[in-house]
C-alpha cells in the first residue's frame, strides 16, 4: 500500500508543499517503529524532496509489521484532498515571470461558457491594470475580460467567435514589453500591398493558367453527388436570394428567443386591460418637479409612481406576486420589481430589490443607475438575478396597446403604453384627458380574473389619485 503513496506523490515535484502533503498524510498513519518514523522523517526533510521517495516502499514489512489498508486509504485520501485545495486555490491568471496570461474571468454561478465576442486591443497595443482587452458575450449580459497587469500584448491566443470557459487564456501580455513587435502596422501594409499588384505579375500570370489547363487531363467516372445533409425542424429551409444576408444570432437573442418561447409553452396566458387617466400623476409631477431635483439630485419621473401603485396593487393581491413550483405555490413576502429595459444588444431585465422599502426619490435612483448600466452594458449577473413582478414600458417607443409576455419564473407582467390626448366625461362634461392603456398578462393556471382585474384596478386608482398611497385607502 506505500507504493501507493509512492505513486500517487511521485508526479508532486520536489516543491516543500508536497512535502507538507505527503507529511500531512502521514500523520494519519501511527508509525510502525522509531526505525520508520526516522526513515520517514529523514525522506520528508532531505533536501531533493520526492526525488528518492521510491525507496520508500521497503518500510512496509519492516519488522514483521505492516500498516493496515484502512489507514492507508486515510493517508491517501487526506493527500489527495490536501492537493485538491493546493490546485482550487490558483488564481484566474498565470504569471510566468515577465509573461503573464489573461484568461476568462468568472462569469456566475448560472454561466458556465461564453462567445468571445471581440478583442478591444490588438498585439502590440499597451494596457493598464484592469483594462478591458476583450468581450465576453453570455446568454445575459456582456462581460470584460481585464487585463491582469501593466504591459504590452504579446500575442492573442483565442479567436473571435470562440467558446470560452472561465480559466481559459485568451492573451499573453508582456509586463516588459520587450521583444513585442507592433503587428497592426505590418498588418495593413500587408492589406494596402496586396490588392497593388504590379501589371508583369498579372500578365505573368495569365501566361502560366493557360499552360495548365491545356494539359491532357485523363476522364474520370463521374459519382453521384451524395445527398444533402437533412436540416432540423427547427432549421428554416430558406433558398439564398439576392440581397440578402445571413448573421448568426448572438448569445443574449438566442436566450431571450428561448425564455420567451418556453414562457408561451408553459404559462396558460391571459390579459386584461383598463385605461388610466394621468391628469393628477402628471400634475403631481410638474408642480414637484424643481423641488425634487434640488432635494435629491435626480428627477420625478413617471416610472416611479407605477412602481408605487404596483407595489400597493402586489400587497393587496399576494398571488400575483407568486409563482408556481410544480405542485406547490410559492408566496413570496418581498417585492422585487423586474424593469425590461431595451438596449442596442438586446432585451435585459435589471431588477429593483425590496421595492416596497423605498421612497419615490430611492427608486428612481436606482432605476436611472440600472438603466445606465444596462445601455453601457456593465450590468451585473445579480443585478439581473431573480424579481417576482415585472414592469414593462412600451410607451417610451410610441406603443399604444401590446399584449406583453411573462418573465419566467414570474407568475405576470405589468405593461406601460404612450399617452395620448382623448377625449373623455368628466363630470357630465367632455374634456381632453391624457390617457394610457395599461395591460396585465398573468398565469392562468394560478391567478383567477377576479384577482387580476382587482390588481389592474388598484394601479389605476393609485395613479390617478396618489394621494391614496399617503393615506392608505
Amino acid at each position: 500500500m506505500l507504493g501507493v503513496i509512492r505513486r500517487r506523490v511521485a508526479s508532486g515535484g520536489s516543491s516543500s508543499s508536497s512535502s507538507s502533503i505527503l507529511k500531512q498524510s502521514l500523520q494519519t498513519i501511527r508509525p510502525v517503529s522509531s526505525s520508520t518514523s526516522r526513515v520517514s522523517e529523514e525522506i520528508l526533510s532531505h533536501p531533493r524532496g520526492f526525488g528518492h521517495v521510491r525507496k520508500f516502499s521497503c518500510l512496509a514489512p519492516l519488522r514483521g509489521r505492516a500498516i493496515s489498508s484502512r489507514t492507508m486509504r486515510e493517508g491517501v485520501s487526506n493527500m489527495e484532498l490536501t492537493a485538491s485545495k493546493l490546485i482550487l486555490s490558483r488564481p484566474f491568471s498565470s504569471d510566468s515571470g515577465d509573461l503573464v496570461d489573461a484568461v476568462v474571468p468568472f462569469m456566475g454561478e448560472s454561466i458556465t461558457d461564453g462567445t468571445l465576442a471581440k478583442f478591444l486591443k490588438n498585439p502590440g497595443d499597451r494596457v493598464e491594470v484592469d483594462e478591458p482587452i476583450a468581450q465576453i458575450e453570455t446568454d445575459k449580459v456582456t462581460i470584460d475580460v481585464a487585463s491582469p497587469e501593466a504591459g504590452v500584448i504579446k500575442e492573442l491566443i483565442a479567436k473571435e467567435g470562440d467558446t470560452v470557459e472561465p480559466g481559459t487564456k485568451i492573451a499573453v501580455i508582456s509586463k516588459s514589453g520587450e521583444g513585442v513587435a507592433h503587428a497592426a502596422p505590418s498588418e495593413n501594409a500587408s492589406k494596402k500591398a496586396a490588392p497593388k499588384q504590379s501589371a508583369p505579375e498579372m500578365k505573368d500570370e495569365e501566361k502560366i493558367k493557360p499552360k495548365v489547363e491545356a494539359s491532357p487531363v485523363p476522364a474520370k467516372p463521374k459519382t453521384p453527388a451524395p445527398p444533402p445533409p437533412k436540416r432540423s425542424a427547427t432549421e428554416p429551409q430558406l433558398p439564398p436570394k439576392e440581397k440578402e444576408r445571413r448573421v448568426p444570432m448572438t448569445r443574449l437573442r438566442k436566450r431571450v428567443a428561448t425564455r420567451l418561447k418556453d414562457s408561451q409553452n408553459t404559462f396558460a396566458l391571459l390579459t386584461t386591460f383598463n385605461e388610466v387617466d394621468m391628469t393628477n400623476l402628471m400634475k403631481l409631477r410638474s408642480e414637484y418637479k424643481d423641488a425634487f431635483v434640488e432635494k435629491h439630485g435626480v428627477k420625478l419621473g413617471l416610472m416611479s409612481g407605477f412602481i408605487k401603485a404596483a407595489v400597493s396593487g402586489l400587497q393587496n393581491q399576494p398571488i400575483i406576486n407568486a409563482v408556481i413550483d410544480g405542485d406547490d405555490i410559492i408566496y413570496r413576502d418581498y417585492i422585487d420589481i423586474s424593469i425590461a429595459v431595451g438596449t442596442p444588444k438586446g432585451l435585459v431585465v435589471p431588477v429593483i430589490r425590496n421595492a416596497e422599502k423605498m421612497n419615490f426619490a430611492e427608486i428612481e435612483k436606482e432605476i436611472n443607475t440600472l438603466a445606465k448600466k444596462a445601455n453601457d452594458g456593465t450590468i451585473s449577473i445579480d443585478e439581473m438575478a431573480g424579481g417576482s413582478f415585472t414592469i414593462s414600458n412600451g410607451g417610451v417607443y410610441g406603443s399604444l396597446l401590446s399584449t406583453p409576455i411573462i418573465n419566467p419564473p414570474q407568475s405576470a407582467i405589468l405593461g406601460m403604453h404612450s399617452i395620448v390626448s382623448r377625449p373623455m366625461v368628466v363630470g357630465g362634461n367632455v374634456v381632453p384627458r391624457p390617457m394610457m392603456y395599461i395591460a396585465l398578462t398573468y398565469d392562468h393556471r394560478l391567478i383567477d380574473g377576479r384577482e387580476a382585474v382587482f390588481f389592474l384596478r388598484r394601479i389605476k386608482d393609485v395613479v390617478e389619485d396618489p394621494r391614496r398611497l399617503l393615506l392608505d385607502v
